[in-house]
Formats: C-alpha cells, sequence, structure tokens
C-alpha cells in the first residue's frame, strides 16, 4: 500500500536519521496520516462501487420508499450511476488528484445515502466514512479558495 501512497516521507527514518526534532514528527504524523485516510477511503469507494454494479437492485432495495418514489428513471439506472460515481470519487482519491473535490463529492454523497436510506445495521458505519471524508475535505482544501488546508491537489 505504502507504493500507492505518493509523498509519504517515512522512508527517513530507514535512512540512519533517527534525531528527527519535534516539528518534523508532526509533519511526518500529518503526511502519513493524510495518505492512509486518503487510501483507505478510495479502497472503500472502489469497492462498494464495483458492489454496487454487480447487483444494482441488491442495493437500491437498501432506499427508503418515498426515496426510491423520487427517481426519474429505472432503480438499476440509477444505481448504475451511484456505482460509477463511487468508482470515479475513489480513482480520484487513489491518484491524488483533486482530492479536495473527491473528499468532498464523497462526503456529500454520503450525506444522501444516510438520508435516503436511513441509520441502520449496514449504513451506520457511513457515518465514520463521512467524517473521514470531511477530514479529507479540510485537509486537502486548496490555499487558493482560503479556508487554511493543503497544497492544490
Amino acid at each position: 500500500m505504502v507504493l500507492l501512497v505518493r509523498d509519504v516521507r517515512l522512508y527517513h527514518l530507514f535512512d540512519g536519521v533517527y534525531s528527527i526534532n519535534q516539528r518534523s514528527c508532526v509533519c511526518l504524523m500529518k503526511t502519513a496520516s493524510f495518505h492512509i485516510l486518503r487510501v483507505g477511503l478510495a479502497v472503500t469507494f472502489l469497492w462498494i462501487g464495483i458492489l454496487i454494479f454487480r447487483e444494482p437492485e441488491a442495493w437500491g432495495g437498501l432506499l427508503q420508499p418515498w426515496a426510491a418514489e423520487l427517481i426519474l428513471g429505472s432503480l438499476k439506472t440509477a444505481m448504475i450511476g451511484t456505482a460509477l460515481l463511487d468508482i470515479a470519487i475513489g480513482i480520484f482519491l487513489l491518484i491524488n488528484v483533486f482530492t479536495w473535490l473527491a473528499a468532498l463529492l464523497g462526503a456529500l454523497h454520503l450525506v444522501i445515502v444516510l438520508a435516503t436510506t436511513g441509520i441502520t445495521a449496514v449504513t451506520v458505519r457511513d457515518i465514520g466514512l463521512l467524517a473521514a471524508a470531511v477530514a479529507l475535505v479540510v485537509s486537502a482544501w486548496p490555499d487558493r479558495f482560503g479556508f487554511g488546508g493543503r497544497e492544490d491537489k
């Protein structure tokens, strides 16, 4: 998994330099934590996208009746669109491109999932995923938009 994580500075621990000052340790933890969270969310979004794509009707059955009635097309088509969105979010998070946007879309998507399915034994974990996505949005938010986030990625 470390090979997928770009810009992680863990290799400094293995080159014989053990007198790392406290400031660089804080930066190391922030950088490593960011990438671990990013890759973990990426794998989660990719995995759920594949699962939904394989059985769209089964996943569509989790929707509340009022939410299913709001779908304009077929439930299967809507769920395939959801699967494609999840896969796209996962890819952008994995390759660390437009990370802030992918995390923002992921967070908004998770809010919609929780609103349209309710909090059940299946979706209760989405609360944690939502918190993780919001943490990535805050960490990866481009400086040009204000708010004090990371570099523009």
